[in-house]
């Protein structure tokens, strides 16, 4: 295949580093630094206790490249729209896109630039640290789930599975992915956005009566939404979930959490507040969703003018 991965941070080092070993591989990165130590020294890898080096050609610029097999997403979701924008003549007739970004709602996007039967979502069990330019850590490894939005008539997901399979990963396909994603997601929406307004380790949650409280409303929110999506949904097992995940991870800080304290924008807008354009599409309220992502990017705003 040849593969285009936009964005060379942790995760999409670790796609494009081992999905060059069977495949043609541009990393794309408006970082020059980046850019060039890959090209002279390699993508480094720290992996399974040794440091492999990988191959993929990376450019700051896809201009000149011929439209692609399958384009990857791994930036932050706010950045999204640019990229693709920026990347778009790389988008032919045949190209696929996937996104295994955190959050939901990615296909509205992906949508815009390639028909919806050309459009993957996902999530990666997978995860990474960035340790220098060039450099990551890859932290743990686990599925990619993918699935398309509509039936698969030109057998891509197999193409994808092993082509991907063939690297190191794997790849489990899906026909009920947006289950899977949302799964995820109830997580993402309670105690990622809890931690990050009140700017508390993950334990804090569990332990305290009033972020819990809070928790668990959002969490039955999502529920709701979800279950108005078509999807099935326990809400006790997934509140326990949450809860367990609270507990486990007393020192835990959650993206939201870090954005906010470092002084960077957030990707609330596609994790609680893809709660909210759910909930709106099935007629739906949802106002502790509403108070949280309003919340947040007012705690965005704050940091701005700092």
């Amino acid at each position: 295949m040849k593969i285009v991965v936009i964005g060379a941070g942790a995760m999409g080092s670790i796609y494009g580093g081992h999905l060059s070993l069977n495949n043609e591989v541009f990393i794309v990165d408006t970082n020059k630094s980046i850019v060039d130590k890959i090209n002279t020294e390699g993508l480094r890898i720290d992996e399974d206790g040794t440091t492999n080096v990988y191959r993929p050609t990376a450019v700051l610029s896809t201009e000149g490249l011929e439209d692609v097999d399958l384009v990857i997403l791994f930036v932050k979701a706010i950045f999204s729209r640019a990229a693709l924008e920026g990347n778009r003549q790389i988008i032919g007739p045949h190209t696929r896109l996937l996104t295994l970004q955190n959050g939901a709602g990615h296909e509205d996007l992906l949508k815009e630039f390639v028909p919806e039967e050309h459009v993957v979502i996902g999530t990666t069990e997978d995860n990474g640290a960035v340790l220098e330019p060039g450099h990551v850590r890859r932290g743990g490894t686990g599925r990619t789930n993918v699935g398309l939005l509509t039936e698969d008539q030109d057998g891509f997901l197999p193409l994808l599975r092993n082509a991907f399979d063939s690297c190191g990963f794997q790849v489990r396909i899906h026909d009920r992915i947006q289950q899977l994603i949302w799964d995820k997601l109830f997580t993402n929406v309670s105690l990622s956005a809890v931690t990050g307004v009140l700017q508390v380790d993950m334990g804090y949650i569990a332990a305290n009566e009033y972020a819990w409280k809070m928790t668990v409303k959002l969490i039955h929110e999502a529920v709701l939404t979800a279950r108005a999506l078509g999807l099935e949904c326990d809400e006790e097992a997934i509140t326990e979930k949450v809860r367990m995940t609270s507990v486990n991870n007393p020192a835990g800080c959650t993206s939201i959490r870090a954005d906010l304290r470092d002084g960077r924008k957030t990707e609330v807008d596609t994790i609680s507040g893809a709660v909210l354009r759910a909930a709106a599409k099935c007629g739906l309220e949802v106002p502790t969703h509403e108070l949280i992502v309003n919340m947040v990017h007012a705690l965005e705003g704050r940091n701005q003018q700092k």
